[in-house]
């Protein structure tokens, strides 16, 4: 991955949704100009959720999510529609393909638009093969929120002027450019051992490294071992931004002076999950033995025999609180509906998923009153600089 692409985590995700054979694929296929699903007259020809991200001028960088049907039947049927409604966990735009034939809303799409406008996201309706009857309009939708067409005859560009008017208007949260000046000196500490990934940095360590440059910043990249030396000859350093697996290393080395903090903990703080997360770095004081703690991972990757999730995460809890604690392990999109035997939850950045993903995360431990804190900010905890990596923020 280079830095003038953009990672799926970082993309409007717009995901289409509708009963068997209401035309949704036929329709994703037309919007993107390939053939990303395959379309059958038979019922249910999608069974899983089918992703891709592309560009769709003028939308710019989205990922397109065509899902199995919701009225699916049978014993299958139920987790496939189980993997359709987890799907609206990542969504930012909800898009409800109906079939203009019927007149009257099944209610499988009832109970799903009531879940959609539950969940405040922005959706468009559209009415697939409304050729072939009189335009007529459902009491439960706002007639200004369908288009009409036909997915083997019209163009998108209804479609395309819809979602434009529902990208979401947000505003981009502060990373790093508003913690530094114009002209500012930064240090970037990226250990290149065995579990840093072949032939490229991680998302995160992008992100900062292009937010610093585009404020005009002088970054400097280097390795653990090469950090004493560039501090030595580089004058003013205005801040220092290491791996957390580095950090206590990086802490002896970085005088009280050079402000200090992590990549995980920017992360946090643009993924707007800061204060619940301290919260989990509290939680952590107060494990007893026998808790179970969940380790996640929000990608998957192929496990090395240093391991941070398997294998340092746990170790530096036990180290920690002294507690003989138990570990599940998820990773990708295993994160768990029920979380209620978990005293605590211990989450990767996040940086390979969207930020909606994350929130419903965050969202799910706080309502199920499970703490969660990421990596970063327990290893901070762990090595007794957590307080001096915050201070950057403050």
């Amino acid at each position: 991955m280079n830095l003038n692409s953009t990672s799926s985590g970082q993309r409007i995700h717009i995901g289409f949704f509708g009963i068997r054979n209401a035309g949704k694929s036929s329709i994703v296929n037309k919007l993107t100009n390939q053939p990303v699903s395959l379309v059958s007259a038979h019922k249910g020809t999608t069974t899983d959720p089918v992703k891709k991200a592309m560009e769709i001028l003028p939308l710019g960088p989205v990922v397109i999510i065509d899902t199995a049907g919701f009225d699916d039947e049978g014993e299958l049927g139920e987790l496939r529609k189980g993997r359709t409604y987890r799907i609206l966990d990542e969504i930012d735009i909800v898009v409800l393909v109906l079939d203009a034939r019927n007149t009257v809303l099944s209610e499988e799409e009832k109970d799903f638009l009531k879940n959609v406008k539950k969940r405040r996201l922005p959706y468009v309706i559209i009415e697939n093969h409304a050729d072939e009857v009189a335009p007529h309009a459902f009491s439960e939708i706002p007639e200004e929120s369908i288009i009409y067409l036909d997915a083997t005859k019209d163009d998108m560009s209804q479609v395309k002027d819809a979602l434009i008017k529902l990208l979401p208007e947000i505003k981009e949260p502060a990373l790093v450019a508003d913690l530094v000046q114009e002209k500012d000196t930064v240090i970037l500490v990226i250990p290149i051992d065995e579990s840093a990934p072949k032939d490229r940095i991680i998302l995160p360590q992008q992100m900062v490294l292009r937010d610093l440059l585009d404020k005009g910043c002088k970054a400097i990249c280097l390795q653990p071992s090469e950090l004493a030396e560039a501090l030595r000859e580089n004058g003013k350093i205005s801040l220092v931004i290491t791996d957390s697996q580095a950090f206590q290393q990086v802490a002896e080395i970085v005088p009280d002076n050079i402000r200090l903090t992590s990549f995980s903990i920017l992360m946090a703080r643009y993924r707007g999950s800061l204060e619940t997360q301290l919260q989990g770095v509290a939680a952590l004081k107060n494990l007893n033995d026998g808790d179970i703690i969940l380790i996640a991972e929000a990608c998957t990757h192929h496990r090395q025999c240093n391991d941070i999730g398997t294998i340092k995460i746990p170790n530096w809890i036990k180290e920690y609180t002294g507690k003989e604690v138990r570990f599940d392990f998820t990773s990708g999109n295993d994160f768990p509906e029920d979380l209620s035997k978990y005293k605590l939850v211990v989450h990767c950045g996040g940086c390979m998923v969207n930020a909606k993903e994350m929130q419903n995360r965050t969202k799910r431990c706080r309502m199920q009153q499970v703490p969660i804190v990421n990596y970063g900010m327990a290893i901070a905890e762990f090595n007794g600089i957590l307080d001096r990596s915050l201070e950057v923020l403050n």
